[in-house]
């Protein structure tokens, strides 16, 4: 290919070669001759004049696509399912004429673009699962490991970091559950012709509606679905690919929170993403380990949620039976959001499968805030010695702001422990108020959370899902 051209980067750079060949011209063409000869064996059965060789001949060359001879036509023709009929029939000139018998180019336009997010739904469900099963192995040997929890990115109370772990399998676990729903919703349109009416079967049948209804169903079952919408204008309703769009979108938002996550943490020097030993962090500060992985999965998430606003544009304005304002439209969008979410799981299942925890640091960062979080400890300590309790409160809170102040002022270390040593009216010592500083003290049930979510939920799902969790995925080597 011409290197002087442009290329998307979601091609060259970040999906899987699986993902690029679901969207492939290969795999669009070679499913509409597969809907062909559905079609055609399907009015055999049902009595059409349609013999054993015609639907031989089709079946031979499914995967013999002419796409010069297919462009010119469509050159000639300004249609591009007809210029994919004639390019068929030139290969198979004795079913030529039966090819397309009846149907309207939603026929293979529509049903394929379904058959193509079905099986791009379930590619994206076995990454889940994979990313799924890394970070619950993740959540699992950290699950007793104290950090700092924080809100509006201030300091709060103490977790654990496989409890925060939980957090990002919870929201994948939602995902999953969108997938699978969208899954089951999934069903061919059919054989509807023009307007939906199926007027064109009808008169083919002689007037038999058995015989129409009875042609998608065969045609569904051969090409792996249990059902066809039951109504429809000349195409399926839009509100799918919106929908489909919005599931994309949902798993693009978790991912891209877990991306802001590590960032954050990276800038902690807590957690980090994995980092090579050739990586180049920077080409001007040879020093960087810039999270560049998690930015990048953070960059595509906001294409992936920006784009599913044209699902949504597209479906609300299509015009009684049938507009042509969406086939440009989703010819990009839809293939391209399957690509970019395919993009971010890889990433996100290398990162997962990495992630670096710097145990010392966390420590260090909670033993900076601690003496704060445990004041409520030593006060009822106090207390229980026979202090007064608002007294003690007052106490407490005028060293706690002096200590806090000497830290953000002046640069100094959190003093709070020796300040309140000293104060004869909390009457503890240094000794005796270090006791109280030991984190696991202040985790509450985080590591008893961890280790239910992921007997109750996550165990037996991974079971439940074996075949799939054991899948290799690929991933471009750029993206990584």
């Amino acid at each position: 290919m011409p290197t002087n051209i442009y290329e998307t980067p979601l091609a060259s750079r970040y999906a899987s070669p699986e993902m690029l060949y679901l969207f492939s011209a290969d795999k669009k063409f070679t499913t509409w001759r597969e809907l062909w000869v559905a079609l055609a064996r399907a009015q055999q059965e049902l009595g059409l004049d349609i013999s054993d060789y015609q639907i031989e001949q089709l079946e031979a060359h499914i995967s013999d696509i002419d796409y010069e001879y297919a462009a010119e036509m469509e050159r000639k023709l300004r249609h591009d399912v007809m210029a994919h009929i004639h390019a068929y029939g030139k290969s198979c000139p004795e079913a030529m004429s039966i090819i397309h018998l009846g149907a309207t180019s939603c026929y293979v336009g529509d049903n394929t673009d379904i058959i193509l997010m079905k099986e791009a739904l379930l590619l994206i469900r076995a990454k889940l699962l994979h990313i799924i099963r890394e970070l619950s192995e993740f959540a699992q040997k950290y699950k007793k490991l104290p950090t700092l929890g924080f809100t509006h990115f201030q300091p709060a109370q103490i977790t654990t970091v496989g409890k925060r772990a939980t957090l990002w399998i919870n929201e994948l676990i939602l995902d999953l559950d969108e997938v699978d729903y969208r899954l089951g919703n999934l069903k061919l349109l059919g054989s509807k012709g023009a307007t939906g009416t199926q007027a064109s079967f009808l008169e083919l049948f002689d007037g038999d509606h058995e015989k129409v209804k009875r042609m998608e169903q065969i045609i569904a079952k051969e090409m792996g679905f249990d059902g066809v919408l039951p109504v429809s204008g000349q195409t399926y309703s839009r509100k799918y690919d919106s929908g489909v769009l919005a599931t994309l979108s949902g798993i693009a938002q978790s991912a891209g929170k877990f991306a802001v996550d590590m960032r954050l943490l990276s800038h902690l020097k807590e957690c980090e993403e994995p980092f090579e030993g050739e990586q180049v962090g920077s080409s001007a500060m040879p020093y960087k380990r810039n999270p560049m992985r998690c930015e990048r999965m953070y960059a595509l998430a906001r294409y992936i949620i920006v784009n599913a606003q044209n699902g949504a544009f597209t479906a609300y304005n299509q015009w009684l039976e049938r507009s042509l304002d969406d086939s440009a439209n989703k010819r990009i969008s839809v293939p391209e959001a399957f690509l970019a979410t395919d993009s971010i799981l890889g990433i996100y299942l290398n990162v997962a499968k990495g992630i670096k925890v710097y145990p010392k640091v966390i420590e260090k960062h909670i033993m900076e805030e601690l003496p704060f979080m445990a004041t409520e400890n030593i006060m009822m300590k106090a207390v229980m010695r026979g202090g007064d309790r608002q007294e003690l409160h007052e106490v407490i809170r005028r060293h706690s702001i002096a200590a806090a102040n000497a830290v953000k002022e002046r640069g100094e270390k959190n003093d709070l422990v020796h300040r309140l040593a000293d104060d004869p009216l909390i009457g503890m010592s240094v000794a005796e108020i270090m006791t109280e500083l030991e984190p696991s003290k202040y985790t509450g049930r985080a590591e008893k959370q961890v280790e239910e979510f992921l007997d109750d939920y996550i165990t037996p799902l991974l079971k439940a899902n074996e075949t799939e969790c054991a899948t290799v995925t690929n991933q471009n080597p750029l993206s990584i």
